[in-house]
């Protein structure tokens, strides 16, 4: 019979066997992210992939889950890679295109659509944009340093209610530190969801990054756009957009921007003031940037049948009538691209530049970059969709 271990050699084996344990789950959680992160891992994963690879099209798409779910590249008649995430918001615009930018081969057209809810207040950024590695150490830094200058911590503060200082919290989350994964790894079951994940890495692969939310036959239900008030944006958002529009300048970039449709209900309910305001808010920065310019009327509302759940996804119906109106005009020089987004559609495919542009947002018709795909262009196959159904919540 052996003999008991005496106490300090006991602490010792103890200390030992879960040093082990953390360092073999540590392994795990870098290792293998795609067999226990939820469903909507896999459609980050291609983005980040694209990113890092620089297997990127000519014309991007950023912006958050509207955009996300409502571009299909696999019908549009140019080579367009979809970046848009679920709860993306100016920072994780800027973060990738920074990544995007460092390519040896530049964007030639930059779409950019966000809701004016992600101006105006976070949404995932710590649960989704840095959990699943869409934004990297050095963006983190920079937020910290962004908001101790502005006097606003409302970002890289969010949701930080354990008592771990924020910059302790930002490093954990840089080096995967498990503690944050352990809901995914007990509700994943440490590797069930591989297989599923894998599929749909296929799917959002092959639909050039873009992924659906809701699937239902239609929603009535009024989004969250409809509780917004007078528009004013963060001022670390505000900083992120401004610094997003001064990279694409300096690269020589064009930028549009395009606002997504909302179901009816949604449409109805939004607030004047907010209309007015987001409206007056890109007017300026379209006079301080000669090369963004206002595609398409920044409020449209489609039927409720075209929206798959309470946030005002496009749902599979949907979609491919949005990519439809966006191949009409995405030809265009960016100066004069006029998308037409209303419901129903304007004859001739078309709107007035009057009421794609607020006042003060004119600027020449310079010609732009030729959209037209090119040799050594990526195009995307046609045809391809991506059915996913992913958490509601952008």
């Amino acid at each position: 019979m052996s003999a008991p271990l005496s106490p300090p050699r006991f602490f010792a084996a103890a200390f030992t066997a879960a040093g082990l344990t953390l360092a073999l789950i540590w392994v795990w959680v870098l290792a293998m992210p795609m067999a226990f992160l939820d469903r909507e891992y896999p459609a980050w994963a291609v983005k980040i992939a694209m990113l890092h690879r620089c297997a990127l099209a000519p014309v991007l798409v950023v912006g958050d889950s509207r955009a996300a779910a409502d571009i299909m590249p696999a019908r549009l008649p140019v080579a367009v890679s979809n970046l848009a995430i679920g709860g993306g918001e100016t920072i994780e615009a800027y973060a990738a295109l920074r990544r995007a930018l460092a390519c040896p081969r530049a964007p030639k057209l930059v779409v950019i659509s966000l809701d004016p809810g992600h101006f105006m207040r976070p949404d995932l950024f710590w649960e989704r944009s840095v959990r699943f590695g869409f934004v990297e150490g050095r963006d983190l830094a920079g937020l910290r340093r962004a908001s101790a200058r502005l006097g606003d911590p409302s970002l890289y503060a969010l949701r930080n209610t354990d008592g771990v200082p924020a910059r302790l919290r930002a490093w954990l989350y840089e080096v995967h530190f498990p503690s944050h994964y352990t809901a995914n790894l007990v509700h994943g079951g440490v590797f069930l969801r591989l297989w599923r994940n894998r599929r749909v890495l296929a799917r959002v692969r092959a639909a050039g990054g873009q992924y659906f939310f809701g699937t239902a036959d239609r929603s009535d239900i009024v989004a969250e756009d409809a509780a917004l008030g007078d528009f004013r944006a963060l001022p670390i958002l505000d900083f992120y957009f401004d610094r997003m529009l001064t990279l694409l300048a300096r690269h020589h970039v064009a930028a549009v921007f395009l606002a997504m449709p909302v179901n009816r209900a949604t449409g109805d309910a939004i607030a004047p003031a907010l209309r007015r305001g987001f409206a007056a808010y890109l007017a300026g920065y379209a006079a301080r940037y000669p090369g963004f310019h206002i595609v398409a009327p920044l409020f449209t509302a489609w039927p409720d049948r075209y929206f798959g759940d309470g946030f005002s996804h496009l749902n599979p119906r949907g979609a491919p009538r949005l990519t439809t109106r966006l191949a009409a005009c995405l030809g265009q020089a960016p100066a004069r691209m006029r998308c037409d987004l209303a419901w129903p559609a304007r004859p001739g495919g078309t709107i007035a530049k009057a009421a794609t542009q607020p006042p003060g947002s004119a600027k020449p018709s310079a010609t732009g970059p030729s959209l037209r795909p090119g040799a050594g262009d990526i195009v995307l196959a046609s045809g391809g969709r991506a059915a996913m159904t992913a958490h509601a919540g952008r």
